[in-house]
């Protein structure tokens, strides 16, 4: 993060683990604001209210978005999938951020403090306060909307710095100025929760198991029952807007770590048939061809080579208003150790 946001003045919260952090970005001025009202479970301010379930499958963030991680791949062996494309989540969006007393809680202490100048403050307290164009932070329509703000991903990715609009206010039931980019719609919310998504690792079980020989087939599969498709869902509760993404598993290449080397099928790909990944080996198959393996033309001497599974995810999402679409097909990988010996010939 930049030295001068690091100084900033940072609000706390409870921010939901894997949440996006939150960025006010006014013009000239860069604030780290972790801020989206009183985050407290009785508060009746906009946005989640802080609170998760107890193994943190649905969580509030203080990127103004609700994640539900209930269907998503879980345990110690899970990762992120990676774009096959340049297409990259969303770097920062607009949602509503503040009710007229929060918005006045924020900026009146930063005014104060004059550490933002006393042009600038003057030029803040003329558009919020005295009516060019809002008048006392929009008080007399506490019930009839929010100021909405930025909010950057905890990355800051490239992009990061482009939602760089001023705090503005929009009526419920109103979408935000057309001139605004970036606002939340369920799209974003889809590309927010592909993020989110995590996927079961790829360790292929090998027959023979980690150590193998050379010119022989060596057979390749994967647990059919951890690669089912998994989702999740972005939402903004006070928008009544979300998007479900999911990632479905479509096929396995094999890498084998070495030119010396042939893959089953030649091009490496296993494609995914009736949910299965491979096939397993069986006792009386030593004379078939593997459905998916490799077989290792050269030895790897005293090491060994590093083999990598990646699966192909492909992915879609489905949001509001019968919205949805496809999104950039994803990846995930790993590697594994692979020993192969040369077949030791006897004389006599």
């Amino acid at each position: 993060m930049p030295a001068l946001m690091r100084k900033l003045r940072t609000i706390p919260l409870l921010v939901a683990a894997g949440a996006c952090l939150s960025l006010v970005s006014l013009p000239g001025l860069a604030h780290a604001d972790d801020t989206l009202g009183d985050h407290t479970q009785n508060s009746n301010q906009p946005g989640p209210k802080g609170d998760s379930s107890p193994d943190g499958t649905i969580s509030a963030s203080a990127s103004g978005v609700v994640f539900d991680r209930s269907k998503n791949g879980s345990g110690n062996s899970v990762g992120p999938v990676t774009s096959t494309t340049s297409w990259t989540p969303p770097a920062c969006w607009y949602a509503p951020k503040y009710t007229p007393d929060q918005l006045k809680a924020y900026l009146e202490p930063i005014w104060q403090a004059g550490s933002t100048g006393d042009q600038w403050d003057a030029t803040q307290r003329d558009r919020y306060v005295k009516g060019h164009p809002y008048k006392d932070f929009n008080k007399d329509k506490s019930d009839k909307g929010y100021w909405w703000d930025s909010y950057v991903d905890k990355d800051f990715p490239p992009g990061w710095d482009k939602c760089n609009e001023p705090i503005f206010w929009v009526d419920k039931g109103d979408p935000p100025p057309a001139n605004v980019a970036n606002a939340v719609t369920p799209e974003i919310l889809a590309g927010l929760a592909y993020k989110e998504i995590r996927v079961p690792s790829t360790k292929v079980t090998l027959a023979p198991a980690n150590t193998t020989k050379v010119n022989l087939p060596t057979w390749a599969w994967l647990d059919g029952a951890q690669f089912k498709p998994v989702s999740v869902t972005a939402s903004v509760p006070v928008l009544g807007i979300s998007a479900t993404t999911t990632a479905e598993p479509m096929s396995l290449k094999i890498d084998p770590g070495t030119a010396d080397a042939e893959t089953y099928p030649s091009s490496g790909v296993c494609q995914i048939s009736n949910g299965s990944i491979g096939e397993p080996y069986a006792k009386g198959k030593a004379n078939q061809t593997p459905p998916c393996g490799v077989k290792y033309l050269r030895s790897s001497g005293t090491g060994s080579y590093q083999l990598r599974a990646t699966i192909s995810w492909k992915i879609s999402w489905t949001g509001t208003g019968g919205t949805g679409d496809r999104l950039p097909d994803g990846t995930f990988g790993a590697t594994q150790n692979v020993t192969v010996q040369e077949i030791q010939a006897v004389n006599r």
